[in-house]
């Protein structure tokens, strides 16, 4: 993982969020054979400026996966504050469900590499669980979520449906039709 104890200049935070978010455009595209020069030609940076915040491919990659999660929090603490509790709680485990695929290719790519983004994780991924949280404690405080569905069944039904999507590589109608049944045990009864 890059060093960011010391804050980057403006300039070079324009840089690193336009490499990482040509870099994610060039991956789902390449796919994991992309080139760093094609994501400094999307970015529109040399490569060297690529390489002075992410040393390698895999450390790009692993900031890649860090930027994506930070953005569920992100998302998910937004959803929190929204008028519809079920909307936002179902809403978002979609969300997580439909981008779990190519989370997972990017893991499984930097762990193929020796890289364990899970230790780099730390906080954020507490405050993923606490997100998650929130909003389920809404849609069941608004009645649309059973009261029994605690935390730990529900990551692991979360954890399911993403595995069951990325191995079964679920298509958009697919998923829709999974997660209702899912959701339809979620409800109240």
């Amino acid at each position: 993982m890059t060093d960011t104890s010391r804050p980057l200049r403006a300039d070079a935070r324009r840089n690193r969020a336009r490499v990482l978010e040509a870099a994610e455009l060039v991956l789902a595209r390449d796919g994991m054979t992309a080139s760093l020069r094609e994501v400094a030609r999307q970015a529109g940076v040399g490569l060297a400026t690529i390489y002075r915040q992410f040393p390698t491919k895999e450390a790009l990659y692993e900031a890649i996966v860090i930027e994506r999660v930070r953005r569920l929090v992100d998302e998910a603490r937004a959803l929190a504050a929204a008028q519809d509790a079920a909307a936002a709680f179902f809403g978002f485990f979609t969300r997580v469900v439909a981008d779990s695929t190519d989370k997972k290719m990017l893991v499984d790519a930097l762990a193929d590499a020796g890289v364990n983004v899970k230790t780099h994780m730390g906080d954020l991924q507490r405050d993923m669980v606490n997100a998650i949280e929130t909003l389920l404690t809404r849609a069941q405080h608004a009645g649309t979520v059973r009261d029994d569905l605690a935390m730990p069944e529900l990551l692991a039904l979360l954890a399911a449906a993403c595995l069951a999507a990325e191995r079964n590589h679920w298509d958009e109608r697919m998923r829709t039709r999974a997660l209702a049944f899912m959701f339809d045990g979620f409800r109240p009864r």
